[in-house]
């Protein structure tokens, strides 16, 4: 076989090119601090990398929603516990209303006082996020759940619930029903009906108790012992609807403490994921510093060898080696 003169420069042009390639290659690694820049660097890699990318976003996602989710529970408890405070105040009333020695003016002014309560649960019920949107009104967020006037409520019966993690979804906001008209399995209840033998019908709608019980001590009693007896029997009821309201509030409360700990824990356990996730992915694409300069520089020999060996061939000839 004859080797021609062309076939030595382009073999060693090859050579040269080459070398090149792989020089440019490693410089690539380093500059981006990724040893599979490109699928066809390592399709296995770069394949496997594509999954723990999703998962990665995913997770992310997952993160987003708790923050808003804890934002959520938080800023319900935090109304919760004013609703709290309001209806302890509310049983305050009610205990000074018990007293057989009230005239009056006193049952009116603590009518007055039960009002206030009252018309400040309303506005709690009512209470709206940073951006306009109700509470307490399920999915029907756009508008006021309760109204002003009668406090019947209009708001959604499905109350909101988020996704938190792969397997978790969990309540964000209850439903204004479900806080402020029910009482708990073991609620108080009402008096046996001696004409009945059975107990009472208990009021499980935290508005209308109040607004019983106002307009009973409005209604003067003094020297009618039959509708004196009448309002006592209204305030006693208040009082043990007050307490099972209370009740239902505490127990709401404290599904809402249970989820901010649960969320709490699954955002550790999302960032140990992330972090997991984050070593996986390193593991394949990113490069391994020792081995990337150890090959940048060994390449660069090879490459400055081919470019003398390059030189070389180019000085030489038949005509050169007949001198």
């Amino acid at each position: 076989m004859r080797i021609s003169t062309q076939m030595m420069y382009e073999q060693n042009m090859r050579g040269v090119t080459n070398a090149q390639s792989k020089w440019l290659a490693y410089g690539e690694q380093m500059s981006t601090g990724q040893r599979v820049n490109r699928p066809s660097d390592d399709p296995i890699a770069a394949s496997q990398a594509v999954v723990i990318s999703q998962a990665q976003a995913q997770n992310s996602q997952y993160a987003t929603a708790r923050t808003f989710a804890t934002q959520k529970v938080s800023l319900e408890e935090s109304v919760l516990q004013q609703v709290t405070t309001a209806i302890q105040g509310a049983q305050s009333t009610i205990v000074k209303a018990g007293s057989g020695s009230l005239s009056d003016d006193d049952r009116a002014s603590l009518a007055t006082e039960l009002q206030g309560y009252r018309d400040q649960l309303l506005n709690l019920a009512n209470s709206t996020d940073g951006n306009g949107r109700y509470i307490f009104a399920g999915y029907k967020t756009e508008s006021a759940p309760y109204d002003s006037a009668t406090a019947t409520y209009s708001g959604g019966s499905q109350a909101i619930s988020q996704q938190v993690d792969a397997s978790r979804t969990m309540v964000i906001a209850h439903t204004g029903d479900q806080v402020f008209n029910h009482i708990s399995s073991n609620a108080t209840p009402e008096p046996i009906d001696p004409a009945t033998g059975l107990p009472g019908t208990s009021e499980t709608n935290l508005f209308k108790m109040l607004d019983t019980a106002v307009a009973a001590l409005k209604t003067p009693v003094a020297g009618n012992e039959t509708a004196k007896a009448a309002a006592q029997a209204v305030v006693d009821k208040t009082s043990r609807g007050l307490g099972n309201s209370l009740n239902n509030v505490s127990t709401v409360r404290a599904e809402l403490g249970t989820q901010l700990n649960e969320l709490e824990s699954l955002d550790s356990l999302g960032d140990d994921r992330a972090l997991g996730l984050k070593q996986q992915s390193s593991d394949l694409i990113d490069v391994d510093w020792n081995e990337v300069i150890s090959s940048y520089t060994m390449q660069q020999a090879a490459l400055q060898a081919s470019y003398k060996a390059f030189s070389d061939m180019q000085g030489m000839s038949l005509f050169q080696l007949n001198k």
